[in-house]
């Protein structure tokens, strides 16, 4: 039997795989069965349709529309599949798969995500069985252990002495929480391996709490994540009705309990003390520590607190043996790391590359470098609380220590990619806006200190900046890194330490010179109208909105400087490009 199975994460859902699928289904009479899966990582090529016949995949199409759907079913039906081939994956895009090591993603793209019986004949669900047949909670941390596993929300904490911990603490209820809180923008990789994997997560949860002695289960999970949420959900509801959840899993006589809690997108509510008070229902905000979650957590017990990411790579580790994962990567950082590619990079999606893989091999290899075919500027590593780094450093391997050394961070795994039209500055101002608003003001450091330093960059990219901004800005960031709370307020100023010290030039040109480089700060640039090209035809007064187009009696057009809210309307509709947008220090003539 030929199976369809299209893509249905929430990139694919976006770019139409919905009508898509309907259109399939409609068309199929009996000829081939149409399945949904979740996202393979491709995102830049959605929506996907793959062509299965007895598990075998036969054909990848990509970029489908609901438009194709017909002949695509005839040729199914007709068994043409080379009549599929227009459709097909190219070579170039098929390597950015073949170039990946899939552990947390593996079942990402292939399973279908709505149903416990396609997990099931991967075989899932066996890590678990197995474990807790041979009744040895500490044989599945030392695995974890030999395997070197961290943790993949950012701290890079080794997760087995997490688990230890919870253990080792004696507590007559204990508990795990997934920690689906990825608020980082430009980040998705647990949304994603929600939406397409999520019967891996649970069995992941469920090792987890049967190595420290947990019974009570937890999700904490961003209500802007609806798809996800829905899954998980889903899949929660399937796992009990098969008795993989409840008092007697698996008939084994051990209870785990789970609960999918839909948190209200405080940025703030990824640090796990502030998750945990969301959970409690109180403000999240995040508390001193020791005591820490795993002594002292959620309602006062121990609690192990793991992201989506470094769950999903669990029963993989029992089942492949700890030592096999420490096998790929470096010796600072063991395993694979999932990253998301986003911005002006020509292959958006998710990639799992080893630990130690270089940064040019991620965004130029599998990405294929800037979308724009503009030069390369930089990436930036770690999400709002991130770092910047250029071109230069494009031969560091991702790993903890190397990310650290240069002044960025691994964070959860967000690389957002930049061109030469980027203004960094600008970019620093619109994330430390971000940070600023998501503070959730406990501590006057981070309170004070990032809104501080936002009004210093507003007045850079405005044109306004003092003559003292950037010392200021290097001492604010001092100041809030060694007195912030949490590690929202001490790294929020990696973006501005990071333009500091990789690309100064660009920010003292802002400032001493009052010129935007990359052209982009609208407040730094003057329109004028060039005399000897302009022919008077009248166009751009047609397309500006506060009429500062003049007609000078005797003269060619010319623009009022106190008028012109400097929005670009003009320019295009200039036929003779007469009109130019110059920036601070550059000609008028």
């Amino acid at each position: 039997m030929i199976k369809l199975a299209v893509g249905q994460g929430s990139c694919g859902l976006a770019a139409g795989a919905g009508e898509v699928y309907d259109a399939l289904e409609q068309l199929a009479s009996g000829a081939y069965k149409v399945c949904i899966t979740g996202c393979i990582g491709l995102c830049f090529l959605e929506p996907l349709v793959d062509v299965y016949e007895d598990g075998v995949l036969l054909r990848r199409m990509v970029r489908v529309k609901e438009k194709h759907a017909p002949t695509i079913a005839a040729a199914v039906r007709e068994r043409n599949f080379d009549a599929l081939d227009r459709f097909t994956i190219s070579e170039e895009d098929s390597a950015v798969l073949t170039g990946q090591t899939r552990i947390a993603l593996r079942g990402c793209g292939v399973l279908d995500p709505t149903d416990i019986d396609s997990y099931l004949s991967s075989g899932g669900y066996g890590c678990i069985r197995a474990a807790l047949s041979a009744g040895t909670p500490q044989r599945i941390i030392d695995e974890v252990k030999i395997s070197g596993l961290a943790g993949r929300g950012g701290a890079g904490f080794p997760t087995w002495r997490k688990w230890q911990t919870v253990h080792d603490t004696q507590s007559d209820v204990k508990y795990i929480v997934c920690n689906a809180d990825e608020g980082d923008p430009g980040a998705f990789m647990d949304r994603a391996i929600l939406e397409s994997n999520p019967h891996g997560v649970i069995e992941g949860m469920l090792l987890a709490a049967y190595a420290v002695g947990a019974a009570e289960l937890r999700v904490y999970i961003r209500a802007e994540y609806p798809l996800a949420l829905a899954r998980i959900r889903n899949a929660v509801k399937q796992a009990k009705a098969r008795g993989f959840l409840g008092d007697n899993c698996f008939g084994t006589g051990h209870g785990f309990h789970m609960q999918v809690c839909a948190g209200m997108g405080a940025f703030v509510c990824g640090e796990e003390t502030a998750l945990i008070a969301a959970l409690e229902g109180r403000r999240g905000v995040p508390r001193s520590k020791p005591p820490y979650p795993a002594e002292a957590g959620y309602r006062g017990r121990p609690t192990c607190i793991n992201n989506v990411e470094t769950l999903a790579n669990i029963p993989w580790i029992m089942e492949h043996g700890g030592a096999a994962f420490a096998a790929i990567g470096t010796e600072e950082s063991k395993g694979t790391k999932v990253f998301a590619l986003a911005g002006q990079v020509l292959r958006g999606g998710l990639v799992e590359v080893p630990m130690g893989t270089a940064l040019r091999q991620i965004i130029f290899g599998l990405g294929g470098g800037t979308r724009t075919k503009a030069p390369f500027k930089a990436v930036q590593l770690g999400g709002p609380s991130g770092g910047y780094l250029p071109e230069a450093l494009l031969d560091t391997p991702v790993g903890y220590k190397a990310l650290a050394e240069t002044g960025a961070i691994m964070g959860s795994g967000g690389m957002v990619v930049m061109d030469q039209s980027t203004c960094l500055v600008e970019m620093a101002r619109f994330f430390l806006q971000f940070i600023s608003r998501e503070s959730c003001g406990k501590c006057a450091p981070c309170r004070i200190g990032t809104r501080f330093a936002y009004d210093i960059l507003s007045r850079i990219v405005e044109g306004q900046a003092q003559e003292h901004d950037i010392e200021r800005l290097e001492q604010t960031a001092a100041v809030i890194r060694d007195g912030a709370l949490c590690g929202l307020g001490q790294t929020a100023l990696n973006p501005v330490l990071t333009i500091l010290r990789y690309f100064r030039p660009e920010l003292e040109a802002h400032v001493s010179q009052k010129h935007c480089p990359s052209g982009q700060c609208a407040a730094l640039r003057t329109y004028y109208i060039v005399p000897k090209l302009c022919r008077n035809c009248g166009l751009c007064l047609k397309s500006c909105p506060v009429n500062c187009i003049l007609r000078v009696p005797g003269h060619k057009f010319t623009i009022d400087q106190d008028i012109c809210i400097k929005c670009d309307a003009c320019i295009p509709f200039c036929p003779f490009d007469a009109i130019v947008a110059a920036q601070g220090g550059e000609s008028h003539e």
